[in-house]
Protein backbone atom coordinates (compact mmCIF):
# COMPACT_ATOMS: atom_id res chain seq x y z
CA UNK A 1 0.00 0.00 0.00
CA UNK A 2 2.68 2.35 1.11
CA UNK A 3 4.95 1.41 -2.30
CA UNK A 4 1.48 2.28 -4.01
CA UNK A 5 1.51 5.80 -2.81
CA UNK A 6 4.69 6.39 -3.58
CA UNK A 7 3.97 5.04 -7.20
CA UNK A 8 1.11 7.41 -7.58
CA UNK A 9 2.87 10.45 -5.73
CA UNK A 10 5.71 9.89 -8.06
CA UNK A 11 3.48 9.78 -11.18
CA UNK A 12 1.37 12.64 -10.43
CA UNK A 13 4.36 14.63 -10.13
CA UNK A 14 5.91 13.80 -13.92
CA UNK A 15 2.64 14.05 -14.94
CA UNK A 16 2.59 17.50 -13.34
CA UNK A 17 5.85 18.29 -14.75
CA UNK A 18 5.07 17.33 -18.40
CA UNK A 19 1.87 19.10 -18.30
CA UNK A 20 3.53 22.44 -17.55
CA UNK A 21 6.73 21.72 -19.52
CA UNK A 22 3.64 21.67 -22.29
CA UNK A 23 2.10 24.72 -21.28
CA UNK A 24 5.72 26.35 -21.38
CA UNK A 25 6.24 25.33 -24.55
CA UNK A 26 2.62 26.36 -25.84
CA UNK A 27 3.51 29.92 -24.31
CA UNK A 28 6.43 30.54 -26.04
CA UNK A 29 5.39 29.25 -29.57
CA UNK A 30 2.69 31.80 -29.46
CA UNK A 31 3.98 35.18 -28.99
CA UNK A 32 0.78 36.64 -31.39
CA UNK A 33 -1.27 35.68 -28.83
CA UNK A 34 0.22 38.00 -26.71
CA UNK A 35 0.45 41.23 -29.63
CA UNK A 36 -3.18 39.74 -29.72
CA UNK A 37 -4.33 40.85 -26.74
CA UNK A 38 -2.78 44.08 -26.63
CA UNK A 39 -3.99 45.21 -29.46
CA UNK A 40 -7.47 44.13 -28.20
CA UNK A 41 -6.74 46.66 -25.15
CA UNK A 42 -6.35 50.14 -27.57
CA UNK A 43 -8.44 49.05 -30.24
CA UNK A 44 -11.78 48.71 -27.86
CA UNK A 45 -13.55 51.77 -28.92
CA UNK A 46 -16.18 51.27 -25.60
CA UNK A 47 -14.53 52.65 -22.64
CA UNK A 48 -17.01 50.82 -20.05
CA UNK A 49 -15.92 47.78 -21.96
CA UNK A 50 -12.56 47.51 -21.44
CA UNK A 51 -12.63 49.32 -17.97
CA UNK A 52 -14.36 46.20 -16.99
CA UNK A 53 -12.46 43.75 -19.22
CA UNK A 54 -8.54 44.73 -18.66
CA UNK A 55 -8.39 43.58 -14.98
CA UNK A 56 -10.10 39.90 -15.76
CA UNK A 57 -7.67 39.60 -18.88
CA UNK A 58 -4.33 40.73 -16.34
CA UNK A 59 -5.13 38.66 -13.74
CA UNK A 60 -5.19 35.56 -16.71
CA UNK A 61 -1.96 36.82 -17.76
CA UNK A 62 -0.92 36.91 -13.82
CA UNK A 63 -1.86 32.93 -13.72
CA UNK A 64 0.17 32.24 -17.25
CA UNK A 65 3.02 34.03 -15.56
CA UNK A 66 3.05 31.34 -12.96
CA UNK A 67 3.82 28.82 -15.21
CA UNK A 68 6.21 30.77 -17.43
CA UNK A 69 8.07 32.98 -14.94
CA UNK A 70 11.06 34.45 -17.09
CA UNK A 71 8.61 34.57 -20.27
CA UNK A 72 9.36 37.96 -21.94
CA UNK A 73 6.66 38.05 -23.94
CA UNK A 74 4.13 37.69 -20.87
CA UNK A 75 6.35 39.97 -19.02
CA UNK A 76 6.00 42.98 -21.42
CA UNK A 77 2.08 42.24 -22.15
CA UNK A 78 1.69 42.90 -18.34
CA UNK A 79 3.28 45.99 -18.03
CA UNK A 80 2.25 47.68 -21.11
CA UNK A 81 -1.52 46.24 -19.59
CA UNK A 82 -0.72 47.86 -15.70
CA UNK A 83 0.35 50.54 -17.24
CA UNK A 84 -1.88 51.19 -19.70
CA UNK A 85 -5.26 50.51 -17.03
CA UNK A 86 -3.76 52.70 -14.48
CA UNK A 87 -2.88 55.71 -17.30
CA UNK A 88 -6.11 55.59 -18.53
CA UNK A 89 -8.78 54.25 -15.70
CA UNK A 90 -7.09 54.75 -12.34
CA UNK A 91 -5.07 58.03 -12.38
CA UNK A 92 -7.41 60.35 -12.29
CA UNK A 93 -9.49 59.69 -9.54
CA UNK A 94 -7.30 57.20 -7.61
CA UNK A 95 -3.75 58.41 -7.89
CA UNK A 96 -2.54 56.28 -4.79
CA UNK A 97 -4.01 53.02 -5.93
CA UNK A 98 -2.72 54.42 -9.76
CA UNK A 99 1.27 54.81 -8.09
CA UNK A 100 1.45 51.28 -7.06
CA UNK A 101 -0.04 49.86 -10.29
CA UNK A 102 2.97 51.83 -11.87
CA UNK A 103 5.33 50.10 -9.83
CA UNK A 104 4.09 46.51 -10.39
CA UNK A 105 3.88 47.45 -14.61
CA UNK A 106 7.51 48.93 -13.79
CA UNK A 107 8.21 45.62 -11.57
CA UNK A 108 7.18 43.62 -14.90
CA UNK A 109 9.00 45.37 -17.43
CA UNK A 110 12.01 45.01 -15.80
CA UNK A 111 12.12 41.60 -15.64
CA UNK A 112 10.77 41.56 -19.28
CA UNK A 113 14.54 42.92 -19.73
CA UNK A 114 16.11 40.35 -17.75
CA UNK A 115 19.73 40.88 -16.72
CA UNK A 116 19.37 44.07 -18.65
CA UNK A 117 17.03 44.83 -16.56
CA UNK A 118 18.91 44.12 -13.27
CA UNK A 119 21.63 46.37 -14.74
CA UNK A 120 19.05 49.39 -15.04
CA UNK A 121 17.57 49.30 -11.96
CA UNK A 122 21.23 49.09 -10.08
CA UNK A 123 22.81 51.67 -12.00
CA UNK A 124 19.82 54.38 -11.40
CA UNK A 125 21.68 57.88 -9.55
CA UNK A 126 24.38 57.36 -11.47
CA UNK A 127 24.45 58.42 -14.64
CA UNK A 128 27.68 56.98 -16.65
CA UNK A 129 26.22 53.51 -15.76
CA UNK A 130 23.49 53.91 -16.45
CA UNK A 131 23.96 55.59 -19.75
CA UNK A 132 26.43 51.95 -20.63
CA UNK A 133 22.74 49.82 -19.47
CA UNK A 134 20.80 51.67 -21.42
CA UNK A 135 23.45 51.76 -24.41
CA UNK A 136 23.06 47.76 -24.74
CA UNK A 137 19.21 47.64 -24.63
CA UNK A 138 18.56 46.69 -28.25
CA UNK A 139 15.40 46.96 -30.56
CA UNK A 140 14.30 43.77 -29.28
CA UNK A 141 13.75 44.68 -25.47
CA UNK A 142 12.23 48.38 -26.82
CA UNK A 143 8.65 47.74 -25.79
CA UNK A 144 9.67 45.81 -22.55
CA UNK A 145 12.34 49.23 -21.83
CA UNK A 146 9.12 51.74 -23.25
CA UNK A 147 6.76 50.22 -20.82
CA UNK A 148 9.01 49.96 -17.70
CA UNK A 149 10.06 53.64 -18.37
CA UNK A 150 6.06 54.79 -18.95
CA UNK A 151 5.62 53.28 -15.56
CA UNK A 152 8.07 54.78 -14.02
CA UNK A 153 7.64 58.40 -15.12
CA UNK A 154 3.94 57.97 -14.25
CA UNK A 155 4.77 56.97 -10.69
CA UNK A 156 7.12 60.19 -10.91
CA UNK A 157 4.72 62.69 -11.97
CA UNK A 158 2.35 61.32 -8.95
CA UNK A 159 4.71 61.70 -6.20
CA UNK A 160 6.85 64.56 -7.09
CA UNK A 161 6.44 65.69 -3.47
CA UNK A 162 8.33 63.17 -2.48
CA UNK A 163 12.14 62.82 -2.52
CA UNK A 164 11.92 59.18 -3.35
CA UNK A 165 10.47 60.71 -6.54
CA UNK A 166 12.39 63.24 -7.20
CA UNK A 167 15.65 61.41 -6.79
CA UNK A 168 14.24 58.98 -9.95
CA UNK A 169 14.32 62.15 -11.94
CA UNK A 170 17.52 61.72 -13.91
CA UNK A 171 17.22 58.39 -14.53
CA UNK A 172 13.76 58.38 -15.74
CA UNK A 173 14.83 61.58 -17.73
CA UNK A 174 18.02 58.92 -19.56
CA UNK A 175 15.62 56.48 -20.17
CA UNK A 176 12.81 58.97 -22.19
CA UNK A 177 16.04 59.85 -23.97
CA UNK A 178 17.32 56.42 -25.08
CA UNK A 179 13.43 55.65 -26.15
CA UNK A 180 13.54 58.81 -28.35
CA UNK A 181 17.01 57.61 -29.94
CA UNK A 182 15.58 54.37 -30.64
CA UNK A 183 12.25 54.60 -31.68
CA UNK A 184 10.18 58.00 -31.86
CA UNK A 185 7.30 56.84 -33.72
CA UNK A 186 6.15 54.18 -30.99
CA UNK A 187 2.83 54.25 -31.26
CA UNK A 188 2.46 57.72 -32.90
CA UNK A 189 4.98 59.24 -31.59
CA UNK A 190 4.83 58.08 -27.66
CA UNK A 191 8.06 58.33 -26.58
CA UNK A 192 7.90 62.34 -27.66
CA UNK A 193 4.80 62.34 -25.54
CA UNK A 194 6.56 60.90 -22.48
CA UNK A 195 9.37 63.25 -22.79
CA UNK A 196 7.36 66.66 -23.69
CA UNK A 197 5.69 66.06 -20.75
CA UNK A 198 8.74 65.33 -18.61
CA UNK A 199 10.51 68.39 -19.98
CA UNK A 200 7.16 70.09 -19.27
CA UNK A 201 6.25 69.47 -15.68
CA UNK A 202 9.01 69.89 -14.28
CA UNK A 203 10.69 73.51 -13.32
CA UNK A 204 14.00 74.50 -14.37
CA UNK A 205 15.55 73.58 -11.54
CA UNK A 206 14.01 69.81 -11.78
CA UNK A 207 15.72 69.52 -15.57
CA UNK A 208 12.66 71.42 -17.02
CA UNK A 209 12.82 72.70 -20.89
CA UNK A 210 9.31 74.37 -22.00
CA UNK A 211 11.13 74.93 -25.67
CA UNK A 212 12.57 71.60 -25.35
CA UNK A 213 9.15 69.85 -24.65
CA UNK A 214 7.39 71.97 -27.46
CA UNK A 215 9.33 70.71 -30.01
CA UNK A 216 8.64 67.18 -28.84
CA UNK A 217 4.47 67.68 -28.55
CA UNK A 218 4.68 69.08 -31.87
CA UNK A 219 7.06 65.62 -33.06
CA UNK A 220 4.26 63.68 -31.78
CA UNK A 221 1.21 65.51 -33.57
CA UNK A 222 3.49 65.43 -37.02
CA UNK A 223 3.68 61.27 -36.57
CA UNK A 224 0.01 60.94 -35.99
CA UNK A 225 -1.23 63.76 -38.40
CA UNK A 226 -2.58 64.83 -35.30
CA UNK A 227 -4.93 62.36 -35.22
CA UNK A 228 -3.67 60.86 -31.62
CA UNK A 229 -5.17 62.75 -29.08
CA UNK A 230 -3.08 61.86 -26.38
CA UNK A 231 -0.45 64.57 -28.03
CA UNK A 232 -2.95 67.41 -28.01
CA UNK A 233 -4.22 66.50 -24.31
CA UNK A 234 -0.70 66.38 -22.55
CA UNK A 235 0.33 69.50 -24.47
CA UNK A 236 -2.54 71.26 -23.35
CA UNK A 237 -2.22 70.24 -19.63
CA UNK A 238 1.24 70.21 -19.37
CA UNK A 239 2.69 72.85 -21.71
CA UNK A 240 0.23 75.20 -22.65
CA UNK A 241 -0.49 75.21 -19.16
CA UNK A 242 3.06 75.74 -17.93
CA UNK A 243 3.40 78.89 -20.50
CA UNK A 244 0.13 80.20 -19.17
CA UNK A 245 -1.04 80.21 -23.08
CA UNK A 246 -4.74 79.78 -22.81
CA UNK A 247 -4.89 80.11 -26.65
CA UNK A 248 -3.61 77.29 -27.34
CA UNK A 249 -4.65 75.43 -24.32
CA UNK A 250 -8.31 76.35 -26.11
CA UNK A 251 -7.01 75.25 -29.43
CA UNK A 252 -5.98 72.15 -28.95
CA UNK A 253 -8.99 70.48 -26.78
CA UNK A 254 -11.36 72.14 -28.96
CA UNK A 255 -8.88 69.57 -31.64
CA UNK A 256 -9.64 66.76 -29.47
CA UNK A 257 -13.72 67.70 -28.56
CA UNK A 258 -14.19 67.94 -32.51
CA UNK A 259 -12.11 64.91 -33.74
CA UNK A 260 -12.91 61.35 -34.98
CA UNK A 261 -11.63 59.02 -32.17
CA UNK A 262 -11.73 56.09 -34.63
CA UNK A 263 -9.66 57.84 -36.96
CA UNK A 264 -6.84 55.73 -35.96
CA UNK A 265 -8.44 52.82 -34.69
CA UNK A 266 -5.45 50.91 -32.98
CA UNK A 267 -5.76 53.26 -30.52
CA UNK A 268 -9.53 53.69 -30.43
CA UNK A 269 -10.01 54.04 -26.43
CA UNK A 270 -7.08 56.00 -25.76
CA UNK A 271 -8.68 58.37 -28.16
CA UNK A 272 -11.91 57.95 -26.52
CA UNK A 273 -10.98 58.46 -23.31
CA UNK A 274 -8.59 61.94 -24.11
CA UNK A 275 -12.09 63.38 -25.62
CA UNK A 276 -13.99 62.62 -22.14
CA UNK A 277 -10.99 64.05 -20.30
CA UNK A 278 -10.30 66.88 -22.77
CA UNK A 279 -14.10 68.25 -21.98
CA UNK A 280 -13.20 67.72 -18.26
CA UNK A 281 -9.89 69.61 -18.32
CA UNK A 282 -11.88 72.66 -20.49
CA UNK A 283 -13.76 73.22 -17.14
CA UNK A 284 -11.01 73.78 -14.93
CA UNK A 285 -9.73 76.87 -17.46
CA UNK A 286 -10.50 79.43 -15.13
CA UNK A 287 -8.94 78.19 -12.39
CA UNK A 288 -5.46 76.69 -14.14
CA UNK A 289 -4.75 80.45 -15.71
CA UNK A 290 -4.05 83.63 -14.31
Amino acid sequence: MIMRKRFLCILFILCFGFVMGCLQLGLRASPSLFQNFASSIFEECDTELARNSIPANLKLLEGLLKSDPHNPKILTTLAMGFAGYSLLFVEPSEPERASDLYLRARAYGIRALGPKGELLTEAEARGDDLKTALSAIGMENFEALFWATLSLTGWINLNLDKPAALGELGGAQMCLKRLVEMQPDYLYGLPHILMGVSLSARPPLLGGDVEGARFHFEQALKLSNRKFFLAQYYFARYYAVRVQDRALFTSLLQEIAHGNPEALKDVCLINRIMQQRALELEKKADDLFI
